[in-house]
């Protein structure tokens, strides 16, 4: 049963401790592991030093049946962890020809030379299998000792990724965990707050009694997490709390697991054959690039312009310059020129904008730092809209975007039942 098996963590790597670097190895494997039954019961965050190291890989393979480490598996004197797991555990480190002909043809293909220095990567602790390795030149290793079982894994996030869910995770399924159906399921909210969204769906929870709830906030967006209490339970009785929970959270319910504010527009101007383009000021390019991260956007995202002067809004969006001068770049009105004037420029059937104070500068008495305004363009109605923020200048900015998102995702959904009912917006 996979409840019975404990996993730690080592993230390897002086940059964590400085702060030079965020550890988003540590939150991508502990979501990925409750997928898949697991959860993190230990985690390590060490210096690139030997003894350091070893130590770290001590207590873990003492407490621990999987070890997965992050880091140190590079060409450089600071990268240390397969060395130092082989002095622990006495083991060889044997040099593979093999993974050294592999970066000649990587280099090869970059047009560039190979270093000596690279033969480090080309050592593999005796009696490990490696971890092939698409994106980079480090392979990882798989470890088995007698007490648990260890991966190494390369630092780089666009190499760990594709080597934990390509090779790491079938291997867990099939050797170690293979959870029966889902283990949890998470539904994505937004425009509510997390008191208010617990006062909807815990009645909803308790009618069933089987299943436990929490809860994560991120910048505007609540996301609720159902598990089974009762493991006799199985997904289709989870599916019928987790539908029960949609609906009565009514339009504020995003949709489930990770789905962005933005794919879920996507979505929808995608089966209607619509475009959309944006334009944006305090919020430098955010909001663009919400849709520029998804797959295929260009289907429907036609681009986006960053009006940051006053200018640049009159001559790129077409603001008329009477407006800013009336009414200030900071205003409903504005707003609304801007998503009417980059719908029309980039012939996009919706425009949508933000302009606003994110601070800590800036700001007047009818609109203080944290104030937002956002524009909405359509062919079924011009609207604006008014949001303040407190906090940082980049909460406040990411916070303004899901704003904007989440408005247009509500309004396309009164335009849907429109359509049906027949009824004005």
């Amino acid at each position: 049963m996979s409840n019975l098996i404990t996993v730690e963590i080592l993230n390897i790597g002086d940059e964590l401790l400085l702060g030079i670097r965020t550890n988003s190895h540590l939150t991508y494997l502990g979501k990925q592991l409750s997928l898949l039954g697991l959860k993190i019961d230990h985690c390590q965050v060490v210096p690139d030093n030997a003894d350091a190291i070893k130590t770290a890989f001590s207590i873990a393979t003492k407490r621990a049946d999987i070890v997965i480490a992050t880091g140190g598996l590079g060409p450089t004197a600071d990268d240390l962890t397969r060395e130092s797991l082989a002095e622990l555990l006495e083991l060889k480190l044997i040099y593979n020809d093999t993974v050294f002909d592999s970066i000649k043809e990587r280099f090869l293909k970059l047009g560039r030379e190979v270093s000596e220095i690279h033969k480090k990567q080309c050592y593999q602790i005796e009696g490990s299998q490696l971890l092939k390795n698409d994106r980079g030149t480090a392979p990882g290793l798989f470890v088995k000792d007698t007490a648990c079982e260890i991966f190494l894994l390369p630092g780089p996030t666009h190499e760990l990724i594709p080597m934990f869910e390509e090779q790491i995770v079938p291997y867990l399924k099939d050797k170690v965990c293979a959870p029966e159906g889902q283990t949890y399921i998470q539904l994505r909210t937004c425009g509510i707050g997390e008191s208010t969204v617990e006062e909807v769906v815990s009645p909803v929870v308790n009618q069933w009694g089987f299943v436990e709830i929490a809860f994560c906030v991120h910048l505007g967006i609540v996301d609720v997490r159902l598990s089974l209490a009762d493991k006799s339970k199985n997904k289709d009785h989870l599916n019928q709390v987790a539908d029960a929970c949609r609906l009565a959270l009514g339009d504020h319910f995003v949709g489930y697991g990770d789905i962005s504010l933005a794919q879920v527009i996507f979505q929808k101007l995608r089966g209607k054959q619509k475009t959309l383009a944006v334009a944006e000021s305090c919020t430098g390019g955010l909001l663009g690039n919400a849709f520029t991260d998804i797959p295929g956007a260009s289907k429907v995202f036609q681009g986006g312009v960053i009006c940051y002067a006053n200018e640049v809004k009159i001559s790129q969006v077409s603001v008329p310059e009477e407006i800013i001068d009336q009414h200030g770049a900071v205003s409903g009105e504005c707003a609304i020129a801007m998503a009417s004037g980059v719908a029309e420029n980039l012939s996009s059937d919706y425009g949508l904008s933000i302009t606003g104070f994110a601070g800590p500068e800036g700001g007047n008495k009818e609109n203080p730092v944290g104030t937002i305004h956002i524009g909405f363009h359509s062919s079924f109605g011009i609207w604006a809209k008014s949001v303040r923020y407190l906090g940082g200048r980049m909460d406040v900015k990411a916070r303004a975007v899901n704003a904007a998102l989440d408005w247009m995702r509500r309004l396309l959904i009164r335009q849907e039942q429109t359509d049906i009912d027949g009824y004005s917006i």
